[in-house]
């Protein structure tokens, strides 16, 4: 192919190019604004290190060298390197770089198929905040997908081997979470989003669902409610248990009293939580309020209550987690704890990109707020726990007559 020619506005002729060795003081201090390239020279193809050597008059050594950080470099031809590969749009060749660093500049993330709702719906929101992290550095996005635990931690190793990920995000982490040993044992960097058992010294962003849920006990102590269960979602997601812990402090908080009956645990659909409503429902004194751990299992409380004729926002109060399309769909709308997903994705995929560049850096941790969202499916208590008694047996009386 012939030689690209970048073409400049002063016309004049480039002096021959010129290692770091023998640059006079005069050229190494000389800074970006003295070499003034044709921006139009962007759109002729791809930006090579030999453009950059010619229009700098640097040797294609000494530029390569400044890019990738070399300390025999003079930090001012650095600088002027690097003003010089933005301005022309220069981008290294991934798979240069993975031979040259032994780093892909990829993130990795693989989704497990088998979970219960395949990591939806928020997948497309966390994706599009990962790909945005990435992209503003230069990187990009690995996504493997994966039927079991077992496939996982195989395809992590592969994607590691093959130089197609650097590391990973770890989506919806376990409390005890089988890719994290992994990982470990192979010094594979990963961040996790959640927080797993023994956490404090790994990296992780979260958000705190164990605030949301002691804010939702406090919402619903003060509207007038005495009697607060909560249906939570399996024990072996990290989030199930601060969501449980935060619920429990909530009532303490409150002076309600802790009544393990109002605490029912292991929902992870919809008709799994109405099986725990009816459960709750039948207590000698039921609750008047619900808070359920995701937005998913909320719609198994309505569904009981639908059923049973009982009025959501007044004879029974409603809180879910999440602020999920289906909340705003649900009717009356659910109260909810909205997470930023999209937020949540870029926050990971810039700690990540940092721990790569820093590996001897503490670890991060990146804690946020939920922000909640008031709906029709809240209000002062109408009934009692004694009156809801009579209302459901009266109820459920005519719908057997």
């Amino acid at each position: 192919m012939p030689r690209r020619k970048i073409r400049l506005f002063d016309k004049k002729p480039l002096p021959k190019p010129v290692s770091e060795a023998q640059c006079g003081a005069q050229e190494a201090n000389q800074v970006w604004s003295d070499v003034k390239l044709d921006r139009r020279s962007r759109d002729n193809g791809r930006v090579t290190i030999s453009d950059l050597s010619q229009a700098l008059s640097l040797t294609k050594g000494t530029v390569s060298r400044a890019l990738n950080g070399y300390p025999d470099i003079a930090e001012t031809t650095r600088v002027r390197v690097i003003r010089a590969a933005n301005a022309m749009g220069y981008r290294p060749l991934s798979h240069a770089q993975a031979i040259k660093t032994g780093r892909s500049c990829s993130l990795g993330l693989v989704i497990q198929l088998s979970e219960h709702d395949a990591h939806r719906p928020f997948l497309a929101e966390f994706l599009a905040g990962l790909t945005q992290a990435a992209s503003k550095e230069g990187w990009t996005l690995t996504v493997a997908t994966a039927e079991n635990d077992a496939d996982t931690l195989r395809i992590m190793r592969d994607l590691v081997v093959h130089q197609k990920a650097d590391g990973f995000i770890l989506p919806r982490v376990l409390w005890d979470d089988p890719r994290i040993a992994s990982l470990s044992r192979e010094n594979t960097p990963f961040i996790c989003y959640g927080r797993p058992r023994n956490s404090q010294d790994m990296s992780y962003f979260d958000v705190e669902g164990e605030a949301a849920m002691a804010e939702a006990v406090s919402y619903l102590a003060d509207l007038g409610h005495r009697r607060i269960a909560y249906i939570g979602s399996a024990e072996y997601y990290a989030f199930s248990h601060m969501r449980r812990d935060g619920y429990k402090a909530g009532i303490d908080a409150m002076g309600l009293g802790f009544d393990p009956d109002l605490m029912q645990e292991g929902a992870l659909s919809p008709e799994q939580a109405s099986a725990a409503t009816r459960r709750l429902l039948a207590l000698d004194t039921p609750p008047t309020a619900i808070i359920c751990a995701t937005d998913s299992l909320a719609r198994g409380v309505y569904d009981v209550a639908n059923e049973l004729g009982l009025a959501i926002g007044a004879e029974l109060s409603v809180i879910g987690y999440d602020g999920s399309p289906e909340a705003s769909a649900m009717w009356p709308r659910l109260a909810s704890f909205a997470v930023d997903t999209r937020k949540a994705g870029a926050s990971l995929g810039e700690m990540f990109i940092a721990r790569i560049r820093e590996p001897n850096a503490p670890v991060a941790q990146h804690l946020i707020r939920a922000e909640f969202r008031p709906g029709g499916s809240t209000g002062h208590p109408k009934l009692t726990s004694e009156q809801l008694v009579r209302t459901l047996a009266q109820r459920r009386a005519a719908q057997n007559t």
